[in-house]
């Protein structure tokens, strides 16, 4: 039975300039046709700006069409007696769970719905704890929505709208703010909605493998489907993909990769269950992963050479062992208690790698002249000497948030910091340019602590660019161009210079130059991201943070995004410290992995170096990218980790060669 229904669906955008006249037309859906069985598992993919978000809010007549029909479970939307009917029967939960959270107790807020549907007391008491346990959040019911990060705040939306036990679940970019297993957990819970009780889920996503176990998959460009299938069907052409601006799945690449250095692997593969079925036909097993691995690239011993961390980064983890060690459990024999058991070896060790790699810079062997200065500093950019920080301290509501945090951040280091949702991450990152003051320690930048008298916070503030967890909220003026110049006209830079280091910025953020004079407010929501993160950049910080800059942005746009860091961090030698919840990118793009957990430093090291705990990490309720997970199991008893990697490119080479020491054909 068909409970979504969309026939030449047209909606328009009219845009008007600051005096209210030269109206324009913006076609944001273009003669779409879907249907949606009920029970089904749909997931919906596509470019910002190709009219995801649009359809979504057609679906339960948060928007109507100009053009065409929408029928909810037979209501059509254009009927206005009707809207209230569609509206319990479709659920909507947003990217930005702030747009409809509306109670001060998360359980008034899950509770709210029922409420308002007229469902008994005692109903909705069973309703509101079940919910919250299934989201991981029955333990915060009691708390106020305010005092939750960004990621625990979208479980409580998700648990608001499953309360409601509507037909239809709808769901925009919901994941995007949580942590690995948080998302693991919201996506089990929403699987058991749909399969348990018949909800029907409309899964609109950038991330490539929650659409693995989807029904169907519609790809929509330029507020039109251009293809609708299986997931096999989607992935099993990446050229098509690719001119979409979209990406496989970390897997389907790693075989199309696999495939393209010549191995018989089949197409269509989407699971690490069947490329391992693939390459074990070809003889694949652990012990020749590891002589394999001996030889390439990605090997531990090169990973030492090229590693990014310093002797003072090594320090700083050394002198967190302590931590650790609380958080990790040392009588585990943990990686914690090892490295409080040799802190001098680990920071020797460090101390002869950055003595090689700064020579090295010397000779012109790598980097530019300014990444070779930054690096040759003898002083820390940031450092945190035993900082704790508590919220609402004195009341009821205190809660501790950082736990004698030790930490040193070098010039030129890209730094990637990991953590579950509330681990500390986002307080931590909020000190590193005095918008949080610590209530024990100190915080230093270029050796200065920046909460002495007499310190200039305001420069630090620039020096220091802070992007936040949602950035668009930082959008203010009438056309995108202007936005992005506010921040160099404050550091007094003419119009005329403003607006170019406003160009570039944008640029380098991916935001094209037809939408330099169209309002920021009229933007898709990965857009908006795209144009506060140039805002930041054009102000040409010496330390970028990002927190979470890259949720709500299309592959493309993020890989482009994270490219052009990259590149400010290697050619400019820009600073970066980079919040993410995505593995995988961290794995692509950091040189150093600082892991957090209740406050404090769990792990910090090379990616090669975290990733490698998994099980650790997996009790802290992080993962690690989908590649080491694949390249763990493929390698099974295999004893060393030398067969680990963290990208795709890495983990291909070394399967290239195990495949042809499994044919005889290596030396």
């Amino acid at each position: 039975m068909e409970i979504i229904k969309a026939r030449a669906l047209k909606h328009f955008f009219k845009r008007y300039d600051e005096d209210g006249d030269s109206e324009t037309v913006f076609t944001a859906l273009d003669g779409v046709d879907i249907t949606i069985e009920a029970g089904e598992w749909i997931a919906i993919v596509g470019r910002n700006g190709s009219g995801k978000s649009t359809l979504a809010r057609h679906l339960n007549a948060l928007l109507l069409p100009d053009e065409g029909t929408v029928e909810v479970a037979g209501l059509n939307t254009l009927e206005e007696r009707e809207l209230w009917k569609v509206r319990q029967k479709a659920g909507m939960v947003f990217q930005n769970a702030d747009n409809q959270i509306v109670s001060s107790i998360v359980e008034d807020d899950v509770a709210f719905g029922p409420e308002n549907l007229g469902v008994e007391s005692a109903e909705i008491e069973r309703r509101v704890a079940e919910c919250l346990g299934k989201v991981g959040m029955y333990a915060y019911r009691s708390k106020s929505p305010n005092r939750l990060s960004g990621g625990q705040k979208q479980r409580v939306a998700i648990a608001g709208v499953a309360a409601m036990q509507p037909s239809c679940m709808i769901l925009d970019e919901s994941t995007a703010m949580l942590d690995p297993k948080g998302r693991s957990e919201v996506l089990a819970a929403v699987r058991e909605l749909n399969e348990n009780e018949g909800i029907t889920v409309i899964w609109i996503t950038h991330y490539m493998d929650e659409t693995l176990s989807a029904d169907r998959i519609y790809v929509m460009d330029k507020g039109r489907v251009e293809r609708a299938g299986t997931p096999k069907e989607i992935f099993s052409d990446p050229e098509f993909l690719k001119a979409k601006r979209l990406e496989l799945p970390p897997i389907a690449e790693l075989a199309a990769s696999l495939k393209e250095r010549g191995l018989e692997i089949p197409a269509g593969i989407v699971s690490g269950e069947e490329l391992a079925a693939a390459l074990k036909k070809l003889g694949m097993d652990g012990t020749l992963l590891e002589k394999a691995a001996e030889g390439q690239s990605g090997s531990k011993a090169e990973d030492k050479a090229e590693g990014t961390l310093t002797a003072q980064a090594a320090e700083s983890a050394a002198s967190s062992a302590e931590a650790r060690a609380k958080v990790q459990g040392a009588q585990d024999g943990g990686a914690a208690g090892d490295a409080a058991s040799h802190p001098e070896a680990r920071a020797k060790s460090a101390e002869d790698e950055g003595a090689e790699r700064v020579s090295h810079s010397a000779e012109g062997g790598t980097g530019t002249e300014s990444r070779k200065g930054r690096l040759e500093s003898a002083r820390p950019q940031l450092a945190f000497e035993d900082v704790s920080f508590s919220y609402s301290v004195g009341t009821a509501y205190e809660t501790k948030v950082l736990s004698h945090v030790d930490l040193k951040i070098m010039p030129g280091e890209f730094c990637a910091i990991i953590g579950h949702t509330g681990s500390g991450k986002s307080t931590l990152i909020q000190h590193m340019n005095a918008l949080l003051k610590p209530q024990e320690g100190r915080v230093l930048f270029m050796g200065e602590d920046v909460w002495e008298k007499g310190f200039d916070r305001r420069a630090l503030r620039t020096r220091c660019g802070m992007v936040f967890q949602y950035p668009e909220s930082q959008l203010f003026e009438t056309d995108v161009l202007t936005d992005c110049a506010f921040g160099p006209k404050n550091k007094g830079l003419s119009d005329a210079e403003a607006r170019e280091k406003a160009k570039k910025a944008l640029a380098e953020a991916g935001v094209s130059e037809e939408l330099f004079g169209a309002s920021p407010f009229e933007l898709s929501g990965g857009q908006k991201r795209s144009v506060a993160i140039a805002g930041i950049l054009a102000m040409e910080p010496e330390v970028l943070i990002l927190d979470e800059p890259t949720a709500g942005l299309d592959p493309a746009a993020k890989d482009d995004l994270l490219a052009n860091i990259k590149r400010l961090n290697e050619e400019n030698g820009t600073t970066i410290v980079l919040i993410s919840h995505s593995m995988d990118d961290v794995g692509e793009y950091a040189g150093r992995v600082i892991a957090m957990s209740e406050g404090q430093v769990a792990f910090d090291g090379t990616p090669r170096e975290v990733f490698s705990k998994k099980e650790e990490l997996s009790k802290l309720g992080l993962g690690v990218p989908q590649v080491t997970d694949f390249m763990a199991e493929l390698a099974g008893g295999a004893s060393s980790g030398e067969c680990a990697a963290v990208k795709i490119d890495e983990a291909a080479d070394i399967i290239a060669r195990a495949a042809a020491l499994a044919k005889g054909g290596a030396k």
